[in-house]
C-alpha cells in the first residue's frame, strides 16, 4: 500500500483545516489498497504528539471511513540549538552546514574550485551530514539533537557521511581504473558476477561478506519496521541502524582497501582478481542501495 507521510505541525484551527484537506487527499489517492499496513503516517515531535492526535480524533469524526482508522505515529525526539544568539530555522542551519562542509573540504582536498561539478560535491556532502546529523539517533528513545551554531568543528554526522562517502568514491576510482586498463588490454573483462569463494584467501574479504554483504538484508528489515502491522498506534523506524550500518561497511572495506592490492596482479593471478573485484562490485551495490534508502547520491569523485 503506499504510504503517506504527514509532518505534525502547530495546532490552529486553520492549520488543521489545511492538514485536514491534504490528509482526505491523501485517502483518495491510496484508496483501494486492502494491506495490513498503515496507509497514514503521523511524523511528529513529541511535543506536537498530542495536537496531532487532536487532529487525528477530529478526521475520524468528521470522515468516519475506514482509511481513517488507518493511522500511526513516528514520534521523534525535538532538535533544540545550544545558546542561539538569534532563532535558528532550517536554512541557516543548512548554509551553516554548507560553510563547514566546504572548509572541511579545502583543507583536505586542496580544492578550491568553485565550478558546477565542485558545487555538486559540497551540496551532496552537506545533505549528507545534515541526514547523518539527525538519522543516527534513534528517535524512538526520544532522545534530543543539539546543535551548537557557534562551534566551529566538524559535526559528527559530517564526519561520519564524509567517510562514508570518501569510500564510495574510492570504490568508484578502482573500478574506473580497471575499466581503463580494460580498454588499454592490460586485464580482460570482468566475468559475470558469480563469485568464486574459494579465491578469498584475506580476512578482510571475509569480513565485508559476513559482516557487511550477508546481513544487509536484515539490516534494511529493522530499518522499515513501519511497513510492518503493529498493534496500537506507534511505529518505528530504526534509521540509526542504516546510519551505523554505512560506517560499519566504510571502515571495514577501508581496513580491506588499504591492505590489499586490488589491481596490478600478474596474469595466473587473474582469477584471484576477478574474484576480489566481484566481492567488490557487491560492496558498491550494498553502499548505493543503503545511500539510496537515505535519498542520498553516491559520490564517483571529490
Amino acid at each position: 500500500m503506499t504510504e503517506y507521510i504527514k509532518r505534525g505541525e502547530e495546532g490552529s484551527t486553520e492549520g488543521k483545516l489545511q492538514s485536514m484537506a491534504e490528509l482526505q487527499q491523501a485517502s483518495q489517492c491510496t484508496a483501494g489498497g486492502q494491506g495490513s499496513c498503515c496507509s497514514i503516517v503521523h511524523v511528529v515531535t513529541c511535543e506536537a504528539e498530542f495536537q496531532q492526535q487532536q487532529l487525528d480524533l477530529l478526521w475520524s469524526s468528521l470522515d468516519p471511513g475506514s482509511h481513517t482508522a488507518l493511522q500511526k505515529y513516528l514520534t521523534c525526539g525535538p532538535v533544540k540549538v545550544t545558546n542561539p544568539s538569534s532563532p535558528i530555522g532550517a536554512d541557516q542551519y543548512l548554509q551553516l552546514q554548507k560553510r563547514q562542509v566546504h572548509k572541511a573540504s579545502v583543507i583536505k582536498y586542496r580544492k578550491l574550485a568553485q565550478d558546477e561539478a565542485w558545487t555538486e560535491v559540497i551540496n551532496t556532502l552537506t545533505a549528507a551530514a545534515i541526514t547523518f546529523e539527525m538519522l543516527s539517533t534513534a528517535h524512538q528513545s526520544g532522545r534530543t539533537i543539539t546543535l551548537d551554531p557557534e562551534d566551529s568543528s566538524i559535526s559528527t554526522g559530517a564526519k561520519s557521511s564524509t567517510f562514508v562517502m570518501y569510500n564510495c568514491v574510492r570504490l568508484a576510482t578502482l573500478f574506473d581504473t580497471f575499466q581503463q586498463a580494460v580498454e588499454q588490454g592490460m586485464y580482460p573483462p570482468l566475468s559475470p558476477p558469480e563469485l568464486n569463494f574459494s579465491c578469498l584467501h584475506e580476512e578482510g574479504e571475509w569480513l565485508l561478506l559476513f559482516n557487511c554483504l550477508l546481513p544487509f538484508l536484515e539490516v534494511l528489515q529493522q530499518a522499515a519496521q513501519l511497513l510492518a502491522p503493529t498493534k496500537g498506534i506507534w511505529i518505528t523506524a530504526n534509521t540509526e541502524a542504516v546510519c551505523k550500518f554505512l560506517i560499519q561497511l566504510s571502515m571495514d572495506f577501508s581496513s580491506y582497501y588499504n591492505g590489499v592490492r586490488a589491481l596490478g596482479l600478474f596474469p595466473h593471478l587473474f582469477e584471484q582478481m576477478f574474484a576480489c573485484l566481484q566481492l567488490l562490485t557487491a560492496v558498491q551495490d550494498v553502499f548505493h542501495s543503503t545511500l539510496g534508502t537515505l535519498h542520498l547520491p553516491p559520490l564517483s569523485q571529490i
